[in-house]
């Protein structure tokens, strides 16, 4: 996951995209200094300690709905950071008497249309990413397989929705038991060997790793179908199975070329490409 801003009038507003989750996180002490229209940040964020601590005590939901992940500061550091969607925001706002309550409703409603459109139309999603990888040196050939693989992937993440997998943590163990199956490192050590900290994985995938992961993907979703998994317990056995199969694939090419699929190449600015040994 890597971390940006959105504007509102003067505010930056941090945000982070969970593409395993496929999912907006939004900083909730910027959401609440622009409700509470405090120029000091400290303020804000002792007004949010005040206001979690209420609702909490009253049971509210919000709390509970809301995460923490890492998000840049004004030092460059970044720190944990309470974090929420935007519907859980739009709730959020509801507790907070401001004027600028229903302007910010409707950026935040903007910024879900926005990716109700992409839903609508993926092509505008697939070309925003193409020419962001073009932006980054990327060549075409990697371009289309980044792409299949997106492709292959979704249609996986459908089955789930329809099938009892909640997006976010579920999404996220599944995926790590496809990876490690077919790759033998959890998604955490393979970022780890690439460098990466809130990088996504996919985009520091070699050709290689992008076709395995995508034939673990494709082998899962289609013994998933095949056994009409439903729930987590029947989705972790498609997904190991499905992994397998990728995983002897990767071997036997192994063997074949005696090069290692899994690697440290990543595409870091300044940094010297890493090979498992």
């Amino acid at each position: 996951m890597e971390a940006n801003t959105a504007l509102f009038e003067d505010y930056k507003i941090r945000r982070i995209y969970d593409e395993e989750a496929d999912i907006w996180w939004f900083s909730v002490i910027d959401i609440v200094q622009v409700l509470t229209q405090h120029t000091d940040y400290k303020a804000a964020r002792n007004y949010w300690k005040v206001l979690k601590n209420r609702l909490g005590n009253e049971g509210n939901q919000l709390v509970t709905d809301c995460n923490q992940l890492k998000l840049p500061a004004a030092d460059g550091k970044k720190y944990l950071t309470d974090v929420a969607t935007a519907e859980t925001l739009l709730r959020l706002v509801q507790s907070i008497p401001s004027p600028k309550a229903e302007p910010i409703k409707l950026w935040l409603a903007k910024v879900g249309y926005q990716r109700m459109q992409e839903m609508a139309d993926p092509a505008k999603s697939l070309n925003r990413a193409r020419e962001t990888w073009q932006k980054h040196g990327r060549s075409e050939k990697w371009i289309q397989q980044r792409m299949t693989g997106q492709e292959t992937r979704n249609k996986l993440t459908d089955y789930w929705t329809d099938h009892d997998i909640k997006e976010g943590e579920e999404f996220a163990i599944l995926t790590n038991i496809i990876h490690q199956e077919w790759s033998e490192v959890s998604v955490k050590k393979h970022k780890k060997l690439k460098g990466l900290k809130s990088q996504n994985l996919r985009d520091h995938m070699s050709e290689a790793e992008l076709i395995f992961t995508a034939l673990a993907e494709l082998s899962t979703r289609q013994i998933a179908e095949n056994d009409d998994a439903t729930g987590m317990n029947e989705n972790k056995e498609a997904a190991q199975s499905g992994g397998q199969i990728a995983n002897k694939a990767r071997q036997d090419l192994e063997g074949k070329t005696g090069k290692k699929v899994v690697t440290g190449e990543n595409y870091l600015p300044h940094q010297k490409n890493k090979f498992i040994e």
